[in-house]
C-alpha cells in the first residue's frame, strides 16, 4: 500500500523513505540469553481492571508449572475461586490440580488436585486447605515451589503430558506424611475413580461443564511415588480420592504423574517416556532449558529490566495454550469419541478458544513455530472432521458452542498465511464451506446467505450484529486461504460473502447497526449493546479488518475517520458501557492501527504505546481483563515488535514502532526477522524512517515476502 499524501506531508512524525541518520557508536546492549528469568507467571493473578461482566477484570492466569503447549498445568488452586484456580489475594491453597486454561472467563478442568499434609485429614472438607505467603512461593517456567505456613514443601515440574512433585515434611511434626488425591473434585461438578497400589495411585476423572455447557471429557491418571505406602484408604470412603502417608520419620517423597485422555496405559507410557526416570530436579532443568528454547525465538536487546519482564511473560502466556492432546504415541481421543491416531511425528492439540485466538495468537505461534501450528491447524480440521462441524470453543475433545461466529477455519487460515503449511489446507477449506451451511457451525446462516446478514432478533444467535461481522472476518480468512490455494470459485464467492458488512453500514448514522429482517433500522444508541457480543456499536462499528478502506470511504474519508479515532481511544479500556476503547476485550484488539489506512500512522504509534505501556504491568495485576489463553497476552507481544497481524487469513502486518532497539525472531524454519531501532526508549516512539534490507520502506506495513524470506527492518524513532 502506497503512503497517504496525508502522511507524506508530516515528514517528522511518520514513515518516511528516507535512509537512517548515522547513530554513534554506542555499545549495542547484550541480548537476552535466559529468557525464563524474566517471565513472572503470577501475571493476572489478580485483577487488573474493572469488572465488566466478561469473565472479570483479571487474567485468569495459573501460576504453576506447565510446558509450552502442554497437556499438564500442574498448579495450585486457592480457595478463593477465580477462573485460573488462581487468585493472588488469598492465602489458602486448597490442592495442586493437574490441569487448567489459561487465562479463560469460564471454569473447567482442575481435575485430580493433590494436597500434602501430615496426620489425617480433615473430616470437614471446607478445611483442608492450609495457609502460605507469597515471600515463600517461587514459579517460573516450567516449574513451582511452595511452603505452606505448616512447614510443608511441594515443589512440581511439568513435561508436555506428565508431572513430577516433590514434597517435603517438617522435621518438627511427629504425625505422618501424607497427601490426598481426589479424582472426584475439579473446578465443575466431576466423578472420578482412584486404584490404590502399595505406591500407586491410578484411575480416571469425569469432568467438564463449560461456561454452563455440556461439554464431558474423562482424563485418565497414574502417580508413582519413590517410597511405598505406610498406610492407604479411600478418601471419606469414597472410591473417587484416596489418602495416603508413609512410613514414620518420612521427609522427603516424589510423586511422578502421568495424564492420558485415552486409557491408563497411556497415562503411565507418557510420564515414563517424557520423564526417562530423571530426578525432579533434571525435569525442572529440562523444562526451563526447553521453555528457553521458545522464548529465545525472540531475543530481545536492550530496554529496561520492567519492558523485559512485560514482554517475557507476555510471550509465555501467549505460548501455553492450545494443549497438547495425543500421547507420544500419537492415540487422542477425538471428537467423535473413539481413539485416532496422529501422523508420525505430529501432535494433535486441544482447548481452542476460537473467538478469542483467531485475531493474534495462532498468529505468533505460526510466527515462532511453524511446524507445530500446522499441526494445530490440523488438528482443527481433525476436531471439525470428527464432529462434523466447527464449533467455536473447545475442551479437551468436546465442543460447548460458547462465543460466536466462525472462528476456528479462520484460525487455520491464518496459519496457513503465516507459513504453518503443514495441514491439510484443501481438505480444511471444503470442510469450512460445507460447515457455512450447518445450523451447529453457524446459527442463522441462512438468513446471512440469503439477505446479507443475519436479522436482529434472530432465534438462536447472540449478538446478530457481532455474527454478522464475524461470519464476513471468516468468509474473507477462507477467501484468502482459496485464493493462495489456485481455488478461485470459491475465493470469488466467500470474498462477495465478505462485503456482507455493507448491509449493517447505516449511512445516516455512520455506524454498522443491527438491522431489521425487512430493511428497517431499529432504535440505535453507539453505545448500545443489544444485537452485539462483549461490547457495544462504537467498537464492532471498527471490526471490519479485512475491508477497512472500503468501509473507512463509507465513514466520510480520511479526516472523518481520523477524527472518530480520536474519539475512539479517549478512553483506552472503557468496557462495553461507553462508545470508547475496550482494549481488556477482543473485539478492540486491531483498532489502533486503523489509524495507519488513513495516513496517519503516527497516531497508531502513539495509541499502541500508550495501550502497550499503560495497560500491561509486571505485577499480578498486570492484565486488566482475560488472557483467554493467550490471546491479550499475544497482543502485547506484537505491540512490543511494533506490527500487529490486521487481517485474518492474510499475511500483511500493520505497523507501529517497536519496543525495543533489537528484536530478532527466529521462526524456527531457519528464517530469521530483525527489527532493529537503535534509538528505541520511553520516549521514542515515533517512527522517521523505515527500510527493509537497506532499500526505503514508504507504507505502514510490513512489504510481502519479510515473514517467508526474513530481512532486517530498520526504523529511526523520535519523540513525538
Amino acid at each position: 500500500m502506497r503512503l497517504h499524501p496525508v502522511a507524506a506531508a508530516l515528514a517528522s512524525s511518520v514513515l518516511l523513505a528516507s535512509p537512517v541518520r548515522a547513530q554513534s557508536a554506542a555499545p549495542a546492549p547484550a541480548a537476552v540469553t535466559d529468557p525464563a528469568r524474566y517471565v513472572n507467571a503470577f501475571v493476572g493473578t489478580a485483577a487488573g481492571g474493572t469488572d465488566f461482566g466478561h469473565g472479570g477484570g483479571a487474567g485468569n492466569t495459573f501460576p504453576g508449572a506447565s510446558a509450552a503447549l502442554g497437556g499438564v498445568q500442574w498448579s495450585p488452586d486457592t480457595v478463593t475461586r477465580q477462573h485460573g484456580g488462581y487468585a493472588y489475594k488469598d492465602n489458602r491453597i486448597r490442592g495442586f490440580s493437574l490441569t487448567h486454561i489459561s487465562g479463560a472467563g469460564c471454569d473447567d478442568y482442575g481435575n485430580v488436585p493433590f494436597m500434602p499434609l501430615t496426620g489425617r485429614p480433615d473430616p470437614d472438607p471446607a478445611a483442608r486447605h492450609a495457609t502460605f505467603s507469597h515471600a515463600n512461593e517461587q514459579a517460573a517456567p516450567g516449574s513451582y515451589g511452595v511452603t505452606f505456613d505448616n512447614g510443608i514443601r511441594t515443589e512440581i515440574a511439568a513435561t508436555q503430558r506428565s508431572g513430577i512433585a516433590r514434597f517435603g515434611y517438617p522435621s518438627d511434626d511427629s504425625r505422618p506424611a501424607g497427601l490426598t488425591v481426589d479424582a472426584g473434585r475439579a473446578f465443575n461438578k466431576a466423578t472420578g475413580e482412584v486404584t490404590i497400589g502399595t505406591r500407586t495411585l491410578s484411575g480416571h476423572t469425569d469432568g467438564g461443564g463449560f461456561c454452563g455447557k455440556s461439554n464431558r471429557y474423562r482424563l485418565y491418571f497414574h502417580v508413582v511415588f519413590d517410597r511405598p505406602f505406610a498406610h492407604s484408604e479411600h478418601l471419606d470412603g469414597k472410591t473417587s480420592g484416596a489418602y495416603v502417608s508413609f512410613a514414620p520419620g518420612t521427609r522427603t517423597v516424589t510423586a511422578r504423574v502421568g495424564v492420558s485422555f485415552v486409557d491408563l496405559a497411556g497415562a503411565r507410557r507418557n510420564a515414563a517416556v517424557e520423564q526417562g526416570g530423571g530426578s525432579y530436579d533434571a525435569v525442572r532443568r529440562a523444562a526451563r532449558d526447553r521453555w528457553n528454547e521458545w522464548l529465545g525465538r525472540i531475543a530481545v536487546r536492550g530496554g529496561t529490566e520492567t519492558q523485559r519482564r512485560i514482554f517475557y511473560t507476555a510471550l509465555y502466556h501467549a505460548l501455553l495454550h492450545p494443549s497438547a492432546f495425543s500421547d507420544t504415541d500419537g492415540r487422542y481421543r477425538g471428537m467423535d469419541g473413539r481413539v485416532h491416531r496422529t501422523r508420525p511425528g505430529h501432535v494433535q492439540y486441544a482447548n481452542f478458544s476460537g473467538w478469542d485466538v483467531y485475531r493474534s495468537q495462532v498468529q505468533l505461534l505460526a510466527l515462532l513455530a511453524p511446524r507445530e501450528a500446522s499441526d494445530v491447524a490440523q488438528s482443527i480440521l481433525e476436531q471439525g472432521t470428527q464432529a462434523g462441524y466447527f464449533d467455536r470453543w473447545t475442551v479437551a475433545n468436546g465442543g460447548t458452542g460458547v462465543m460466536v461466529g466462525d472462528p476456528l477455519p479462520a484460525a487455520a487460515a491464518s496459519i496457513h498465511a503465516f507459513g504453518g503449511t503443514g495441514f491439510d489446507a484443501r481438505a480444511l477449506l471444503r470442510a469450512a464451506v460445507a460447515g457455512r451451511s450447518d445450523d451447529r457451525q453457524r446459527p442463522g446462516h441462512g438468513l446471512y446467505d440469503t439477505l446479507g446478514y443475519v436479522p436482529a432478533g434472530t432465534k438462536g444467535v447472540w449478538g446478530s450484529a457481532s455474527t454478522t461481522l464475524e461470519y464476513a472476518v471468516a468468509d474473507a480468512a477462507l477467501a484468502r486461504l482459496a485464493g493462495r490455494l489456485g481455488d478461485t470459485a470459491t475465493e470469488t464467492a466467500l470474498t462477495r460473502a465478505a462485503g456482507n458488512w455493507r448491509h449493517l453500514f447505516n449511512p445516516a448514522s455512520g455506524y454498522l447497526q443491527p438491522r431489521a429482517a425487512d430493511g428497517s433500522w431499529p432504535a440505535f444508541t453507539p453505545a448500545q449493546r443489544g444485537e452485539y457480543v462483549e461490547g457495544n456499536a462504537a467498537q464492532y462499528t471498527w471490526m471490519v479488518p479485512h475491508d477497512l478502506p472500503a468501509l473507512f470511504a463509507a465513514m466520510g474519508g480520511d479526516a472523518a475517520v481520523t477524527s472518530r479515532l480520536n474519539t475512539f481511544f479517549t478512553e483506552l479500556n472503557a468496557g462495553a458501557e461507553k462508545p470508547y476503547a475496550y482494549l481488556g476485550n477482543e473485539p478492540s484488539f486491531g483498532v489502533p492501527w486503523a489509524y495507519d489506512h488513513v495516513g496517519r500512522p503516527d497516531l497508531a504509534q502513539d495509541t499502541v504505546r500508550r495501550a502497550l505501556t499503560s495497560l500491561f504491568a509486571d505485577r499480578p495485576d498486570g492484565l486488566v481483563g482475560n488472557d483467554d489463553l493467550g490471546a491479550m497476552s499475544s497482543w502485547a507481544v506484537w505491540a512490543a515488535l511494533g506490527m500487529y497481524p490486521e487481517v485474518p487469513g492474510s499475511p500483511q502486518l500493520a505497523l507501529a514502532s517497536p519496543l525495543f532497539p533489537s528484536a530478532t525472531v527466529r521462526r524456527g524454519n531457519g528464517v530469521t526477522l530483525s527489527v532493529l531501532a537503535p534509538e528505541a526508549s520511553a520516549t521514542n516512539s515515533r517512527v522517521r524512517s523505515l527500510s527493509l534490507d537497506g532499500r526505503p520502506v514508504g507504507a505502514p506495513f510490513v512489504p510481502d515476502g519479510f515473514l517467508a524470506r526474513g530481512g532486517v527492518l530498520r526504523y529511526g524513532l523520535t519523540a513525538p
